[in-house]
């Protein structure tokens, strides 16, 4: 396809979007359906623009997503300002755990029992689909460091987590057909892919990113120095965290979200006021003289909030772009799947069966009102982080046969939540908050203010 259609089509994608986001924000759709159509648009389906195919573009595939996944890890770990202590942190940690762990014990059982698939297969499944994901669901994440909201925190910590307490299951699951060394009796698949490497990623990126920011802070504080490219800081602590964590054998995707929330941690260590410091640093950056936001950038007080606010903010507009490619991606996928492969009834099975249950078993006892369950159980958003995951396995040897099952499945599953979650998040999220609201207003006790798990 010549280049300068290419630029013509994204060019206007964007242009409508900057010119329409308001707007958006308050129809019952996302943005992530509006790429999900162009792509199907450019696809032969529809122009014919891009003939995009799983199996011959697999390797570009799982790149680009895992890209855009580290990126928004990395995002979500930074909007967590809550302390280690706080007891929120249970609630993600749940879900994470012990809700990822039924799910994928679900979806094997039923893919091994109601799809024929055999346990390997099955278990592969499962950890291709467990995972709820940080770019798609960032319409229910938390928003503005420092929200107390649970539902929020919850959903972000969850799409962090997830995506690195996945992956001991993928490998399980290739292991089981053959396609990756699990040891005698799975030995090395416990001591290796499940503990070593999950604690491993968390300790590189925890410690790369309270070293790095240190580093950063003490430049800026006692020399003025190491000002301005907070995209290269940014950028460089994603990609040291996930190289680091590799070359150790560890989870890239928990290093990167351990980086994240470390930074933000530090930032608030750092900081007498974090509140007023991020309003003077609002106020320095929206500044018309541009000195202001250098003096803000090497102000004692100041400093860690800028760093965090300059970080941040650079990070979610690469989430933005990253999902507008991949989704576009996605799209422009469908039209060589194989269909008669797909089964939908798994579909309603999965979002609205599996996942409640899942969260059900995995916050029973906590301080979570039936209100936030409900919504935590409907908002588990499938999507770029399930890709990658295929396109790793499809990478690592999977059969071509089973590979057109599961690319069937998981897109079929990846495109409904996009469309049911799309649709459902603005009228949701917009009555949750008027709940929270009144509850504030009448007096009575805060979710937002309440620090039990």
């Amino acid at each position: 396809m010549d280049f300068a259609i290419w630029s013509l089509i994204v060019g206007v994608l964007l242009v409508v979007m900057a010119l329409s986001g308001s707007v958006l924000a308050r129809l019952p759709l996302s943005t992530a359906m509006l790429y999900l159509l162009v792509g199907m648009a450019v696809s032969p389906w529809g122009l014919g623009l891009l003939w995009a195919e799983g199996a011959k573009h697999s390797v570009l595939l799982e790149t680009l997503t895992e890209v855009v996944v580290l990126i928004s890890l990395f995002s979500s770990g930074l909007k967590l300002s809550s302390a280690l202590t706080d007891r929120r942190w249970l609630l993600p940690l749940r879900l994470a755990l012990v809700s990822m762990v039924f799910t994928v014990l679900a979806i094997a059982a039923v893919g091994h029992l109601l799809l024929g698939l055999s346990l390997g297969a099955a278990i592969l499944l499962g950890g291709i689909l467990a995972p709820t994901d940080p770019v798609l669901a960032s319409d229910v994440q938390v928003h503005i460091p420092g929200d107390r909201d649970k539902l929020r925190f919850a959903l972000t910590g969850e799409g962090g987590l997830n995506d690195g307490t996945a992956f001991p299951f993928v490998m399980l699951g290739l292991g089981l057909l053959g396609l990756h060394d699990l040891g005698a009796y799975g030995w090395r698949w416990v001591a290796v892919d499940v503990v070593w490497a999950s604690a491993c990623g968390i300790a590189v990126g925890a410690g790369l990113g309270y070293a790095v920011g240190r580093l950063v802070l003490f430049l800026r504080r006692e020399h003025k120095e190491a000002v301005g490219l907070d995209d290269f800081l940014s950028l460089g602590l994603v990609a040291l965290s996930y190289g680091a964590a590799l070359m150790f054998k560890g989870y890239g995707f928990l290093a990167v979200f351990a980086a994240g929330v470390a930074l933000r941690h530090l930032v608030e260590r750092e900081s007498d006021r974090p509140a007023e410091s991020q309003k003077a640093v609002e106020k320095a950056v929206a500044a018309p003289d541009p000195k202001a936001a250098e003096q803000a950038a090497v102000h004692p007080d100041h400093a860690p909030a800028y760093m965090a606010h300059a970080v941040l903010g650079f990070n979610q507009q690469l989430e933005r772009i990253g999902e507008v490619t991949v989704v576009i991606a996605i799209g422009a996928l469908l039209w060589a799947v194989d269909w008669d492969h797909a089964v939908w009834w798994f579909i309603p099975l999965l979002l609205l069966v599996i996942r409640p249950l899942s969260v059900a078993l995995g916050l029973a006892g906590s301080s979570a009102s039936n209100n936030q369950r409900s919504l935590i159980g409907w908002f588990g958003i499938r999507g770029i982080g399930s890709l990658y995951y295929l396109m790793y396995a499809i990478n690592h040897g999977l059969d071509p046969a089973l590979a057109e099952v599961m690319t069937s499945l998981t897109l079929s599953v990846v495109v409904a939540s996009i469309v049911v979650h799309g649709i459902s998040v603005t009228p949701l999220m917009s009555m949750y908050e008027k709940t929270v609201a009144s509850r504030i207003r009448r007096g009575a006790p805060g979710d937002r203010g309440r620090k039990s798990g």
